[in-house]
């Protein structure tokens, strides 16, 4: 064991859900102006998923208007107010990066079918 893991426990939170590339979700972000907090929703597809324990960190990717908009959260960040699942995606890569090209019906993950 490390002497930063005793640090790190109490940092790691438990009410996020496990996410994987391929997912849309949507990430609830606590947003501070003017001294007013607000949350606001980012909606998109996990591209990828990368480090571990408090370093762990993901990306999602979702179109604006046209433009492909991409944001990294830290999972055990106390900016996310909360994690929703909305689909889970079935892929074969660890990395979508291959979607940053694409638009429209081809930029679409097939969705994971649970009843099987």
């Amino acid at each position: 064991m490390k002497p930063t893991d005793i640090v790190d426990k109490q940092i790691l939170r438990t009410d996020i859900p496990k996410v994987g590339p391929g997912d849309e979700v949507k990430v609830h972000v606590r947003v501070v102006e003017s001294g007013k907090e607000r949350v606001q929703i980012f909606q998109g597809n996990v591209i990828s998923v990368y480090g571990s324990g408090v370093a762990e960190s993901y990306t999602v990717r979702k179109l604006s208007y046209g433009v492909g908009v991409e944001r990294t959260f830290p999972i055990h960040s106390p900016s996310v107010a909360k994690l929703e699942v909305i689909k889970r995606g079935d892929v074969r890569r660890a990395k979508l990066n291959y979607l940053r090209e694409r638009t429209g019906r081809s930029a679409k993950v097939r969705e994971l079918r649970e009843d099987q």
